[in-house]
């Protein structure tokens, strides 16, 4: 009986979507009142026109992109939906899918050390079957240091890992653990935890040392990588067979980077970790985190879980999204950079209509939904076209495949060696890598392009908001960081909108209406607020100057 119960249930808050769609029509009389007043002025008789024409017209044209904008906007609050999942019904463990994780590194010079392999350790200690949990850090800039810290990393996670599980510690960072005011002793109290406890922080304290000499330079490394934008692929694994203690593999991937290549940033390193992963571990599934995520409830893994393992989930679900969380943002953000609007409001409706965009980072994806799925009777010319020549990476495309690369060294130095190949500068040439599978390059923003690919497609996605916080990070905090980092964030859909692929026309295959809006909004929000407020800041104003009455008198017939 217990098998029939569901492992997640969909709520619909009626209240909200009556205030919403009430909200909605009683706003919209108003607008068309108000266009009503706009249009009435050019059918009046020219010798009862006494208010200059040009200032009319560019403060009606403000106000039609402005409600255009709030037309937009209603889409995600037409039918906000919440999510609720059940992870203490999910099968045994040795029933549970294998994910890979995925995190991002591009500069250790702007990337604390410390904050990277703190989310490093932290994705290891998540409560899930250590041998199917793999963890890969892309390190971009191909730097020693991080390759280095990553193997400090892992020797201190040997320890950390068994310490989280034996005590059931909720708190997966161990910065966060020894520095938090919470008290976060799991299941005991007793003397022997008090005593490993206090080991463990005086294993953490020189683990924080290392790594700060590491990236100072004290400690010398074996990989000869200088410059940042010209280097080989460097590709290890950080387990060693010997090792008893079973905790998730570890490997580190640093591509290849040429001044010749395009590199194609965020999105071309992911599709390299795409690449390499498949020769070694292939999990159906992917947890993408930014380096500076770390992990703040082991169980998040296990929640995204519950989506994908339940019977009653269409298999069309490409991804589950959480929402980003930032620890370091006072209450007085005046910058937004928690993006409140998005994650507290936006994604809840964008989840009614058929599921949230990728938002980046602390999202669980479908390997299948980015690459495609195939049989054994597909023609592997024609894959080899589109995916390129790495005759072993072909065959990971295939249904039920498993990589050997565990089973024994002979296979491990081969799969290594692809995984070479693959991470090198021109693999993706005349591939469809990019363009058609993995994460999309046309625009900086590729979350935004390659969740709107995905469902176009047909794919869906789900926005999980659990009450304790999934992933907690580091944000912009001063002007000069936050302008760079919304302009890119706006930028990228923006070109997307003035492109080919603008939602509205490019969109319409599988998508319902609602959910093209919500696209479209995100892609035209930043262009028609710039336009409708520059409108706003300074036709009115130097109207008022001049006695030029824009708006009807209380006593008007317009009122």
């Amino acid at each position: 009986m217990e098998k029939s119960f569901p492992l997640h249930e969909c709520h619909v808050n009626k209240v909200t979507i009556i205030i919403n769609r009430t909200h909605a029509i009683l706003h919209s009389i108003a607008i068309l009142l108000l266009i009503h007043y706009r249009l009435s002025f050019f059918f009046q008789h020219p010798q009862n026109i006494t208010i200059p024409t040009l200032p009319w017209l560019l403060i009606f044209v403000s106000e039609l992109i402005l409600s255009f904008a709030w037309f937009l906007q209603q889409a995600c609050r037409w039918r906000p939906v919440y999510r609720t999942v059940f992870p203490e019904r999910l099968p045994a463990d040795d029933k549970l899918p294998a994910i890979d994780v995925f995190i991002c590194t591009a500069d250790p010079n702007k990337e604390p050390s410390v904050e990277v392999m703190n989310t490093v350790i932290s994705a290891m200690a998540l409560d899930y079957p250590p041998e199917k949990l793999h963890v890969y850090i892309s390190d971009d800039a191909g730097s020693n240091a991080t390759l280095r810290c990553t193997k400090e990393a892992w020797n201190f996670a040997k320890y950390w890992v068994p310490f989280r599980r034996k005590y059931g510690l909720v708190t997966a960072c161990p910065d966060v653990y020894f520095s938090s005011s919470e008290n976060d002793n799991g299941d005991y109290k007793g003397s022997e935890f008090k005593a490993e406890r206090k080991k463990m922080e005086e294993k953490y304290e020189v683990l924080k040392q290392r790594l700060r000499k590491i990236v100072e330079g004290h400690f010398p490394t074996n990989v000869a990588i200088n410059n940042t934008r010209d280097h080989p692929s460097v590709i290890e694994v950080i387990n060693k067979e010997e090792d008893e203690v079973k905790i998730p593999q570890l490997i580190y991937v640093s591509r290849e980077k040429r001044p010749s290549h395009n590199h194609n940033f965020k999105a071309g390193a992911l599709n390299v970790l795409l690449r390499v992963s498949a020769m070694i571990s292939n999990s159906p599934y992917i947890l993408a985190l930014d380096c500076d995520m770390y992990c703040n409830d082991p169980t998040s893994a296990r929640k995204a879980m519950c989506f994908y393992c339940d019977s009653q989930t269409p298999s069309s679900l490409a991804f589950v999204q959480f929402p980003q969380t930032f620890r370091n943002i006072s209450q007085d953000d005046i910058y937004d950079n928690q993006v409140r609007f998005a994650f507290k409001v936006h994604w809840y409706g964008f989840d009614g209509v058929g599921g949230p965009i990728i938002s980046g980072s602390n999202f669980c994806i479908k390997r299948e939904a980015l690459l495609g799925s195939f049989n054994k009777q597909q023609d592997y010319m024609a894959l080899k076209r589109l995916f390129g020549p790495s005759n072993d990476f072909i065959k990971t495309l295939v249904e039920d495949y498993k990589p050997c690369f565990i089973k024994d060294g002979e296979s491990s130095r081969m799969s290594l060696e692809n995984a070479n190949i693959l991470a090198s500068c021109s693999y993706e040439n005349q591939t469809v890598w990019g363009s058609k599978v993995g994460f999309l390059y046309f625009s900086v923003a590729e979350d935004y392009f390659t969740g709107l690919n995905l469902h176009r497609k047909g794919w869906k996605s789900v926005y999980l908001n659990p009450e304790r916080l999934q992933f907690l990070g580091t944000s912009t905090t001063n002007f000069n960081d936050s302008l760079i980092q919304w302009t890119r964030w706006t930028s990228g859909p923006v070109t997307v909108a003035l492109s080919r692929f603008c939602p509205l026309i490019y969109g319409p295959l599988k998508m319902s209406l609602v959910q093209l809006l919500c696209y479209s909004e995100l892609a035209f929000m930043p262009l028609l607020n710039c336009l409708s407020l520059w409108g706003f800041a300074v036709i009115p104003q130097l109207c008022l100057f001049n006695g030029i009455p824009l708006y009807p008198k209380v006593t008007s017939i317009h009122i």
